[in-house]
């Protein structure tokens, strides 16, 4: 008779059962080191989107110094516009206050300068956008806000450098700052503003045209008239009646009294006030559109 055998091979043994394990409490703790807090997450996720940011910026700072001669004409053409006004238009241009004619004009090209050098963050990013660079950055785990803050901060950077430019100019022609260090640092922060809240107006533009060369026609086209019409170059109160009240009314004529006040010692008034609502409703107007018209088109 042949006997039976297991699968283990072992003649005539039963085959243990296996082991049960021991039942898992719904309440019991779980095995392995816990999750972390969700405020840790937090704190972890925007520390990887400031680093995001850094990188970003730092990348179109290279470009920027790949191509030195952007920088170079966004610094001749304020300068020429210094050298002009000052020489050609200051003797016929009554401003009604005391100093110099420079010192009255200097300010208001320093807030044209931080306006029109906003029109440089839109073109680089319609580079990017028609060059296929933000479809490249879609497959990367880059969050999409990240792209256009480095777009901004780059912008700030090469902002500041150009009105370090502009500040050297200024003082060439005869502009004489009163104004004590706290007031610069009111004013270079008033300018960065500036340039901070012009940037989301081009980004949308740049999303929306149809190229690096539209951006640049429709930049100028819509900001260049805001510095003329304003209290850069000549006094408010000498523009027609229409005319002044949307001088007196917009936001440059805001950025340009404070920061004239503050590099000149004078009274500031409403004007920092005024200034700080524009940015605030700017920002609130064009970041989310330009944030949904971001979302938009990287989705094609």
């Amino acid at each position: 008779m042949q006997q039976s055998t297991t699968p283990a091979g072992v003649p005539g043994a039963a085959t243990p059962a296996p082991p049960t394990p021991p039942p898992r409490s719904a309440a019991g703790p779980r095995s392995g080191p816990p999750p972390p807090p969700y405020a840790a997450n937090r704190l972890r996720s925007l520390g990887n989107r400031v680093d995001e940011v850094v990188v970003l910026a730092r990348r179109n700072l290279i470009q920027m110094r790949r191509r030195p001669a952007l920088l170079i004409f966004s610094i001749i053409e304020p300068v020429l516009l210094v050298l002009m006004f000052r020489f050609v238009f200051g003797g016929a241009v009554d401003t009604g206050v005391d100093g110099s004619y420079a010192d009255f004009m200097v300010p208001g090209i320093l807030v044209q300068t931080a306006t029109l050098g906003a029109v440089t963050i839109g073109s680089s990013l319609a580079r990017d956008l028609h060059g296929g660079t933000l479809d490249r950055f879609r497959s990367m785990p880059i969050a999409r806000a990240s792209v256009l803050a480095g777009h901004t901060l780059a912008g700030l950077v090469r902002s500041l450098v150009v009105l370090l430019a502009m500040v050297l100019t200024g003082l060439l022609v005869g502009f004489r700052p009163t104004g004590g260090p706290l007031d610069w640092l009111g004013a270079i922060s008033l300018l960065l503003l500036v340039a901070f809240a012009m940037a989301w107006v081009t980004a949308l533009v740049a999303l929306l045209a149809g190229g690096v060369e539209m951006v640049e026609t429709l930049g100028l086209s819509l900001l260049f008239p805001l510095t003329l019409i304003s209290s850069a170059f000549v006094p408010v109160a000498s523009m027609p009646g229409p005319i002044q009240a949307f001088a007196a009314n917009q936001p440059l004529t805001a950025f340009i009294d404070a920061i004239r006040a503050l590099l000149l010692d004078q009274p500031v008034g409403t004007s920092a006030v005024r200034a700080l609502v524009w940015t605030a409703v700017i920002c609130a107007v064009f970041v989310p559109l330009t944030a949904a018209a971001y979302h938009r088109s990287t989705r094609r």
